[in-house]
């Protein structure tokens, strides 16, 4: 007996001991693997050992706060899995993924990863054409091998198990823990401010190499939610809407005062939103075999052009759009959403909405798939009768990748000559679309020359035969408008200046920017693209040295002299005040340059704000004080019916049966 009860004591005791070094096992394992994930993270999103080390040494709080939300996702790993190495092997995978992303979407348009990014599903695939060289397959394949030999560590290490109770609740505070620092809880934000973490909200680049990608995304995620700004209600609202609607009857009263250039005939309104296009003579060390622009340059001496300031770099095309059209401004949205994925589901009032309310049709062309940033459902909710996407067009010619600008010209001249009532087109092209390392042209007519590598320029070249192609195809629209007895207006510009190479590398090359951080004349340029109008009417010139993408309807309303809606007035009255408006860069009328919106204007901007705020997420207050179609219409019921295939029963030359 005695015999038994020690065996059994020393079994007990193995048992605890084993227990015991399971445990010492366990908590080694969950203090040091987060550590060790901060050095990985930021290796991969810095691209640098020594950036790497130099950042972690001189940040001890801020590495244990990413480290501390990398142990929040390994602990709700482990509770889902139950063992400890498939936990950490997830873990990983994630956050290494994350951090390529940021690496590689901060050098190509620089924007990190934002948490609503996830969201933007067909549209993410675009990158995978931009991470293909030598220094990507590099970073996937050391990504890839880390993981491999986690999933054989998954076979060979100790399983290090958890029991159910404990799986439960482990798994449940770790979620808790990551919404706490997602939406900044009370708890959470007094921790946050005793580690000294300083939030960059206004330079998101910033803000992940200062804090650490991990903190910054987590930190970014109550960044999804627009606050309602301070004082916004229906009596902020009323009295807005007064004043709106004051402004606009003396603007109207001084439109119909001035003479009609068009003699009472509604003029067709063309707006061209050209792919990537910028002018590629601006690069100061660089000269071309022959003007690669002539239309452009032509046009900017005899009609009216100017600059406008693009919300975005090298993509996110939708974004520029949705200025446009809208009248509204990024400047107000978080850094890196996307408002047609993110908060267009109901009838926002556009210049679509607007002019269909005119009498016009209103048309969306795009010779890219209608899913992209949700085109085809967002244009019905912005009033567009139809959206004309890739699908519609018929045998269309193709250049490089895409379908050619000229082809755009062509339906859209198909378009105008086709339809009674005067039109509203608002055309998007995909021809020049990046990147521009494809040699989609083979030999290029134009040849560029300068300090530049072979592989800068030939990434310049092929944008630039892209850039020519493009004032070709204006050319062509010209051509046959000129010949027509309708009065056509054309706005022709470029979304965003193109990504090219990695890290702004031609820019740099031709002189244009320089290595280290921008100036703010210098962030202008790189958000600075050119415009033009056109009519086949006399209209007055005029240069503008620059205005915003938001407030271009507005300036082309009041250019063709024709009566603007009250909602625009506010955006006219920002126009002489502040005529460029970004998130970090503001245009005064004087053309000086602002971080910050200057404390004189500041009253409308917040007006302009609040106006927005009121549109996309609030009451629509604004609407019960100011009666117009434009403003409070439903989406088109018959949106898109002409592209519509009919059935069998409708089709009269369908074949019934066999």
């Amino acid at each position: 007996m005695k015999l038994k009860r020690k065996a059994r004591h020393k079994k007990t005791a193995l048992v605890v001991q084993n227990r015991t070094l399971q445990y010492g096992l366990i908590l080694t394992m969950l203090a040091i693997i987060p550590v060790l994930l901060v050095y990985g993270v930021e290796l991969l999103q810095r691209g640098s050992f020594q950036e790497t080390w130099v950042w972690m040494v001189q940040n001890d709080k801020l590495v244990l706060m990413n480290a501390l939300i990398n142990l929040f996702v390994l602990v709700f790993f482990y509770s889902l899995f139950g063992a400890m190495m498939p936990g950490v092997t997830v873990t990983s995978l994630l956050l290494f993924i994350m951090a390529l992303i940021t690496y590689f979407k901060t050098k190509l348009i620089g924007e990190p990863f934002f948490p609503w990014d996830i969201f933007l599903k067909k549209e993410s695939m675009n990158i995978l054409p931009l991470v293909t060289g030598p220094a990507a397959i590099k970073r996937l394949s050391l990504v890839g091998g880390i993981v491999v030999l986690m999933i054989v560590f998954c076979f060979v290490w100790p399983r290090l198990k958890m029991r159910n109770g404990s799986r439960i609740v482990l798994g449940l505070l770790s979620l808790f823990a990551l919404y706490s620092f997602g939406v900044r809880t009370h708890w959470a934000s007094q921790m946050l401010d005793k580690m000294g973490v300083n939030e960059i909200v206004w330079n998101q680049q910033e803000n992940y190499s200062n804090n650490g990608m991990a903190l910054a995304f987590t930190m970014n995620v109550k960044n999804a939610i627009v606050p309602k700004p301070e004082g916004y209600g229906e009596p902020a609202m009323a009295a807005l809407a007064q004043n709106l609607a004051d402004q606009s009857q003396v603007k109207t009263a001084s439109a119909k005062a001035t003479a009609d250039p068009f003699n009472g005939k509604q003029p067709n309104v063309i707006f061209i939103m050209n792919e990537a296009f910028w002018d590629p003579t601006l690069l100061p060390n660089v000269t071309y075999s022959e003007d690669p622009v002539p239309t452009i340059h032509k046009l900017q001496q005899e009609s009216t052009s100017g600059y406008l300031l693009s919300p975005q770099f090298g993509g996110g095309t939708s974004n520029v759009e949705y200025e446009v059209l809208t009248g509204q401004s990024m400047s107000f949205l978080p850094d890196g959403s996307v408002p047609y994925q993110q908060y267009i589901s109901k009838p926002v009032p556009s210049l679509a909405s607007y002019f269909e309310s005119k009498g016009y049709k209103s048309m969306g062309i795009h010779s890219y798939e209608g899913w992209f940033w949700n085109r085809e459902n967002v244009y019905k909710q912005l009033g567009f009768e139809s959206f004309m996407s890739k699908d519609q067009f018929q045998n269309p010619e193709y250049k490089g990748l895409f379908i050619s600008d000229d082809e755009v010209s062509r339906n859209i001249i198909k378009q105008v000559d086709e339809t009674d009532k005067p039109m509203f087109i608002y055309a998007v092209t995909m021809q020049n679309h990046g990147p521009y390392d494809d040699n989609r042209y083979g030999e290029t007519a134009i040849k560029a020359d300068g300090n530049l590598t072979d592989s800068a320029r030939s990434i310049l070249e092929t944008y630039t035969q892209g850039a020519h192609d493009a004032d070709q195809s204006l050319q062509m629209l010209i051509d046959h408008f000129q010949q027509s007895d309708e009065p056509t207006v054309i706005v022709f510009y470029g979304d965003h200046l193109p990504m090219l190479g990695m890290d702004y590398d031609v820019y740099k090359q031709g002189g244009m920017v320089g290595s280290s951080s921008w100036t703010l004349e210098e962030n202008k340029k790189m958000h600075s693209v050119p415009f033009v109008m056109w009519s086949n009417v006399d209209l007055p010139k005029e240069q503008v040295p620059t205005i915003s993408d938001s407030f271009l309807g507005t300036y082309v309303l009041d250019k063709l002299g024709m009566e603007k809606p009250a909602t625009l007035a506010l955006n006219e009255s920002l126009l002489h005040q502040t005529p460029g408006l970004l998130r970090n860069l503001v245009v005064d009328a004087s053309g000086g340059l602002h971080q910050t919106v200057p404390e004189q204007a500041q009253a409308t901007v917040n007006e302009y704000r609040d106006f927005q705020y009121d549109q996309l997420f609030g009451k629509q207050y604004l609407a019960k004080y100011i009666d117009q179609d434009y403003l409070t219409k439903e989406a088109l019921p018959n949106y898109n019916e002409e592209f519509a295939i009919p059935s069998a029963a409708e089709d009269p030359n369908s074949k019934k049966g066999f």
